[in-house]
């Protein structure tokens, strides 16, 4: 068995072990529920990455964790699809309001009136 000829310092010794420490792993928020999470990965609580959703969460869940969460997604859906649909409704008024002043200004300007 080979033995070492001379015997190493204790400052030999711990230069050599000076890369043998832990360091601290980054973590970033996750932007979508909070939660801390390793850079450039998938949040593993929402399943969210660069605001899509990338992983499918409620698969792991049981049938009734799941089938609640379904219906608040559809229940989030309907509520923006509403909003949307109000939105267009207000731009279709105001719309037609403005060609009726158009129309008003183009008879005053003719003599109709």
């Amino acid at each position: 068995m080979p033995h070492p000829k001379k015997k190493l310092t204790n400052a030999a010794r711990n230069q050599r072990r000076s890369h043998h420490a832990l360091k601290a792993i980054n973590m970033a928020k996750c932007e979508s529920c909070g939660k801390p999470i390793k850079p450039h990965h998938a949040c593993l609580n929402c399943g969210m990455y660069k605001k899509r959703e990338v992983i499918d969460v409620t698969k792991k869940l049981p049938k009734k964790e799941r089938s609640k969460i379904l219906k608040k997604k559809a229940k989030d859906e309907s509520k923006d699809l509403k909003k949307i649909q109000k939105e267009v409704e207000t731009l279709k008024k105001t719309e037609s309001k403005k060609e009726d002043r158009k129309e008003g200004m183009k008879s005053v300007v003719r003599g109709d009136k």
